[in-house]
């Protein structure tokens, strides 16, 4: 598939992200910058690499350097762990191991405002409405939201977890903010009546009142996480290989889905995730320095991305789902363009190979794959989303001696499932018949 690689930062590029409608890139890098790059469909005139190879999509050698609109001053004194943009793309802000955030004005690069905190700052997010920063906290093992114009505290909850926050983003209503952490811990915040809503500990217990539900989260520290732009799902990425989506939207949590496990894929830590707007697939940045791409109705691989000689920092997705971002520790970022991604014919014969056909949702009208040998196939009228937004299972509460309430169920083809009401895509790869 076409691709570009764009080079200019002297250190691991840590964070990327698409801005001004597709038009632009930007960019954060342990080098201590934030850059502006040209990028997205405006490549139209750049040399551009093909070369594809097996099942995975490996880089040609053949490459050009990135366009560099502007390196926003005065810049972080400290490598950069995370940038983030404004939906409006007026915006930018960026975390740095100075222990601070900057914002500056995108257009005219003019600084903003510089917010000090007393802990390392590993994550930040602007919320969709643009009212709002989140701040993940180390030492502090919490989040820390403030006021997007006069950087006024909003809150500043201490201890959320137990070991320090790896990644945090808000819901698309931008009244939400899930965190995640080395603890292996979730949770989700409500700005507004200023309580935890959701954990989802490291242990098997989902604590959601009034009911305690037996959850399994990942084994190892959760590196990022997502939502998707409903707001119902949220994924995460873990260093024990796998991604998890879980339905958390609110008053929903009696709602299960099926237990989808992807196998023999990354061979390393997932670093990152991120949904396509219409939630069609998922893109992820691992370790063994590739890219998956998901489909998230079936939860498979469709195709990994290779040719970044380091791990894959950071992963997006361009809002017309034709271009996917990703940043490395070599230093470059690449734009991969996967508009013609269903006609590659590896694509097309791995989804023939898999008996996979598409239907349309009755419910949302979104195409949907399933397997021609599922003994469903034919009934199945919905997406996954919508089977499980419409599926309540009945749930089996007993008391323990300890008070604890314990609950078990068995998935739609009889066969015990963990109780979580999540898909796994493990091992960073795809899943076996």
């Amino acid at each position: 598939i076409p691709f570009k690689i764009m080079r200019g930062h002297q250190h691991i590029v840590s964070s990327c992200h698409f801005c001004v409608d597709d038009t632009k890139v930007l960019s954060g890098s342990y080098d201590c910058t934030v850059k502006l790059w040209v990028g997205g469909p405006v490549l139209g005139g750049t040399k551009m690499s093909h070369k594809l190879m097996s099942p995975l999509v490996e880089s040609s050698p053949d490459a050009v350097d990135g366009s560099i609109v502007r390196n926003f001053e005065p810049g972080p004194g400290a490598p950069v762990l995370e940038c983030s943009v404004t939906a409006d793309s007026r915006r930018i802000i960026a975390a740095s191991y100075d222990k601070t955030v900057r914002a500056w004005d995108l257009e005219t690069g003019k600084l903003l405002w510089k917010l000090s905190h007393e802990t390392f700052i590993v994550s930040c997010k602007f919320s969709p409405d643009g009212k709002y920063v989140v701040s993940g906290l180390d030492v502090d093992r919490g989040i820390c939201i403030t006021d997007a114009e006069d950087t006024t505290t909003v809150s500043h909850i201490k201890d959320h977890h137990g070991m320090s926050v790896t990644a945090c983003c808000f819901d698309p209503d931008s009244q939400k903010v899930a965190s995640v952490s080395l603890d292996r811990s979730i949770k989700i915040w409500d700005v507004t009546s200023q309580a935890t809503l959701l954990t989802i500990p490291k242990s098997d217990v989902l604590m959601c009142a009034p009911f305690h539900i037996c959850f399994r989260a990942h084994t190892n520290a959760i590196s990022n996480c997502c939502f998707t732009f409903s707001g119902h799902f949220l994924c995460t990425s873990s260093w024990d290989k796998t991604l998890k989506i879980w339905n958390v939207h609110t008053g929903e949590f009696r709602n299960r889905g099926a237990c989808v496990t992807l196998m023999q894929g990354h061979e390393g830590s997932v670093s990152s995730c991120h949904f396509a707007r219409d939630t069609s697939f998922l893109v992820s940045g691992g370790f063994d320095k590739t890219v998956a791409i998901w489909d998230v109705g079936e939860g498979y691989r469709k195709l990994s991305l290779k040719g970044h000689n380091d791990w894959v920092m950071d992963v997006a997705i361009s809002k017309n789902k034709k271009w996917i971002l990703s940043a490395s520790k070599d230093k470059t970022m690449r734009l991969w363009n996967i508009e013609e991604i269903d006609q590659i014919p590896l694509v097309i014969e791995y989804k023939k190979a898999r008996g996979l056909k598409l239907k349309q949702c009755e419910e949302c009208d979104r195409p949907f794959s399933i397997y021609e040998s599922d003994i469903f196939s034919e009934t199945v009228t919905k997406c996954v989303f919508c089977r499980i937004e419409a599926k309540n299972l009945s749930i089996e509460a007993s008391p323990s001696s300890e008070g604890k309430v314990s609950r078990s169920r068995e998935c739609s083809r009889g066969r015990q499932c963990d109780g979580s009401d999540a898909w796994s895509l493990r091992d960073h790869g795809r899943a076996e018949p």
